[in-house]
């Protein structure tokens, strides 16, 4: 994709997870074919910033020599899935997991941004984590498959869960579901036997406290590729997994998080800004950073309308505009301001933060 700093690529690791040799791999690409900035998606993707038409293609030859990426274009979009970042070795998302990526082929050609989770632990821990098609447990402890937008699901097995999976991927296309772009708009009845509720959600205290190591939070979910890598030199990691939650679980290491779970850091939403996006008329993330610890709920500061890093809305928005800020309550970016035209100094004595 075409961004303002340069072409975005993404990279879905195998499993959400990097060896420590591969991701420093993945930061040495970073840096000499793109900018060398990372952003965590919230699907616990990696996305390369700032590759040019040149460097894309041997960016893509190193990516595929780390085995981060597949050499087969089709395949590798097939290829979005996220796990439960706590999964182990042998349990059920794990084993479901390397079932359906040995038969990727097998399912057919969904819309770009569909998505699958695979969220076989306890209870659901990717609940708010988009996603399409979701496998997932149920207050019983069954296994079950839901298609996401509806509120239960079928009951499957470990052995059974991919061919139910590509079975309701095949539905969604013989019914005519790619024309509504995802799952959750879509509107068809459903096969007979999606009649299982799942569990309520693990809150994620609990799912990272089972997870293999710390959680780092990356503020913003974007960090310099010479950070990455020294963040888990440093740190002795030897692998990192990636998670939806603007942070990196890094595997076999002990050290204190910077930035832990809990960080108002990792609540605000906030785009890259000006300079860096030429939509933007006003830097954002200082200013985001500075308002973190006095924000109540959410808080999304915004470069301009279109509201790229959260497009929901929020307890409260910033939204630049002709290099000030409008001021919404309980709003997505650009809606109608309660406050307009507001500069920084304005801003941080609203919020006590002066």
């Amino acid at each position: 994709m075409m961004a303002g700093d340069g072409l975005l690529v993404r990279v879905r690791a195998p499993l959400g997870r990097l060896k420590a040799a591969q991701l420093i791999g993945l930061c040495d690409a970073a840096t000499h074919h793109g900018n060398g900035l990372i952003d965590l998606t919230n699907r616990a993707a990696l996305q390369l910033r700032g590759v040019s038409d040149q460097s894309h293609m041997p960016l893509l030859e190193q990516l595929i020599a780390l085995s981060l990426i597949n050499p087969d274009p089709a395949c590798e979009a097939r290829r979005n899935i996220i796990l439960n970042p706590d999964w182990s070795p042998g349990d059920d998302s794990h084993i479901i997991a390397k079932a359906l990526l040995a038969r990727i082929d097998e399912l057919p050609d969904l819309p770009a941004k569909m998505g699958i989770a695979i969220d076989a632990g306890p209870a659901p821990a990717l609940s708010r984590t988009p996603a399409d098609f979701r496998i997932e447990r149920s207050a019983g402890t069954t296994l079950l498959l839901r298609a996401d937008g509806r509120d239960k699901g079928i009951a499957t097995t470990t052995a059974q869960a991919v061919d139910a999976l590509i079975d309701l991927t095949r539905w969604f296309v013989a019914t005519d579901g790619a024309a509504s772009g995802r799952m959750a708009r879509h509107r068809a009845t459903l096969p007979p036997g999606h009649d299982i509720a799942p569990a309520p959600p693990r809150p994620l205290m609990r799912t990272l406290a089972c997870a293999p190591g710390p959680f780092h939070g990356i503020p913003f979910g974007q960090i310099h590729a010479d950070a990455l890598a020294a963040l888990v030199t440093d740190t002795g990691a030897s692998a990192i997994r990636l998670t939806p939650w603007r942070g990196l679980i890094l595997e076999g290491s002990s050290a204190a998080p910077r930035h832990g779970p809990d960080d108002p850091l990792l609540r605000v939403d906030a785009c890259p800004g000006a300079p860096l996006c030429p939509q933007a008329s006003v830097a954002t993330r200082d200013l985001a950073a500075r308002l973190a610890p006095h924000a109540k709920g959410s808080l999304h500061v915004s470069g301009c309308a279109k509201g790229c890093a959260r497009p929901a809305a929020s307890d409260t928005v910033l939204t630049g505009r002709e290099g000030r800020f409008d001021l919404a309550r309980s709003a997505r970016a650009g809606s109608a301001p309660d406050r307009a035209a507001l500069d920084p100094d304005q801003i941080f004595a609203l919020f006590g933060a002066s």
